[in-house]
């Protein structure tokens, strides 16, 4: 395997990336939309009511990831990488496109919410082995650059939150005032589920990842229990160590908007054009972080990433909450520190285990971590502001996670070495 990707090699990351940038993409646009599905889906005497009851569903749809991630990843590592892409995407496009078409509460009654949360678990469901897919993939495709491939596919994937809100600033330019709360999100969802489908079409043309045609015929017959009886250990660490990605990008992505919108009354416009540099800025510090994690090792830069987290989370939310700041200065700078961890948890996730189980393993870490750490961000933030009466109480969270991020990166060399501990040579 050659040190340098091939053209070849690029469109097979840039393909693969693709399920997990829409992934991302319906992520950001629930959270700049959660005010409006609320009112449509989930009324309440009550607006933060109403709020906490959109961002549940929202994290029901985590609770589905991790069945999921079992489900696609047993298949994926005995039967191949390419099936579970191709109908995992498939099955997500419909779901998103639903949720853009569902009937409000209005019309339909509880009949409306039940359908929101069930096409939201359908979609967690499909998403649990989206990106474990992907990030297996390009690892076994390109293992001698794996930091930087896999930052790759991150750097994609976070695009498709700028995506998210250029469609949001689009559509709130475009249509009038009055029809926004009630047809933006609907028609940001169906884009999304277009999206999806044209996804499905691309990936069609992918073959095998090598690595996997290499050991077909050595392939776990049962990968999930494999990975429990020999990698135990391995999957702690990794649920530890995503702890801060997860977590900032939970409050980053999701929470951010509805927050800076409806906590803090900053003018929507502004806080997604401001959120959307900050996304970018986090993109080209996850890509900045891949190149040197070819040259430093990945644990070092994912431990000053979430320092850097845990360190400047209160002043960051106070500054927010007092203005004291530029509102896009301080979510660049935010963008820029995530950029460190974002763009260094992939390749360490991988390194712990081996080809056999290593799409089980980095489903079921993957989405354990974003689901208890991710998932339920927003919710508990929102619950944190409504319980303390502090507009920075989110930090904490922020803070708590980073911190056991740090003490989860301190084991990451003992039970890696599957990829990086072996100069790029996968078992």
């Amino acid at each position: 395997m050659n040190d340098r990707i091939t053209a070849a090699g690029w469109r097979i990351v840039l393909l693969a990336s693709l399920g997990g940038t829409l992934e991302f993409y319906d992520f950001v646009i629930f959270g700049i939309f959660a005010r409006d599905i609320a009112d449509a889906i989930f009324p309440s005497s009550s607006p933060l009511a109403s709020l906490m009851a959109s961002f549940a569903a929202f994290a029901a749809g985590y609770l589905a990831r991790p069945i999921g991630g079992i489900v696609l990843s047993h298949y994926g590592d005995r039967y191949g990488r390419r099936r579970v892409f191709l109908w995992s995407v498939f099955v997500m496009s419909g779901a998103t496109l639903g949720m853009g078409l569902v009937p409000s509460y209005v019309r339909w009654g509880v009949a409306a919410s039940v359908t929101m949360v069930a096409l939201r678990v359908v979609q967690g469901f499909c998403l649990g082995g989206e990106l474990p897919g992907a990030l297996t993939y390009v690892v076994e495709t390109a293992p001698r650059i794996a930091p930087f491939v896999c930052g790759v596919v991150f750097a994609c994937v976070t695009m498709g939150v700028a995506a998210a809100t250029g469609v949001s600033l689009t559509l709130r330019t475009l249509l009038p005032p009055g029809d926004v709360p009630v047809l933006a999100w609907r028609l940001a969802f169906v884009i999304g589920g277009l999206g999806g489908v044209l996804s499905f079409v691309l990936r069609r043309s992918l073959e095998e990842s090598p690595e996997f045609s290499r050991m077909r015929s050595l392939a776990s017959r049962l990968p999930f229990r494999e990975l429990l009886g020999t990698h135990a250990r391995p999957v702690l660490v990794g649920c530890a160590v995503l702890a801060g990605t997860a977590c900032f990008n939970g409050l980053f992505f999701s929470h951010m908007p509805a927050y800076l919108a409806g906590v803090l009354k900053y003018d929507p416009r502004q806080a997604i054009y401001s959120q959307a540099v900050g996304v970018i800025a986090n993109a080209m510090g996850i890509l900045a972080t891949g190149w040197l994690a070819d040259r430093v090792p990945p644990r070092y830069l994912l431990r000053l990433g979430v320092g850097l987290l845990v360190a400047l989370a209160y002043p960051f939310y106070a500054a927010v909450a007092t203005r004291s700041l530029s509102l896009t200065m301080l979510l660049t700078f935010a963008g820029l520190a995530a950029g460190l961890t974002n763009g260094s948890f992939a390749c360490l996730l991988t390194d712990l285990f081996p080809t056999r189980i290593r799409f089980t393993g980095v489903a079921l870490v993957f989405n354990i971590s974003f689901t208890i750490f991710s998932g339920t961000a927003p919710l508990v933030a929102t619950t944190l502001i409504r319980e303390s009466g502090s507009v920075t109480a989110p930090a904490l969270l922020m803070m708590t996670c980073g911190v056991l991020a740090l003490v989860g990166s301190l084991w990451v060399e003992r039970w890696g070495g599957h990829v990086l501990g072996r100069h790029g040579t996968i078992e």
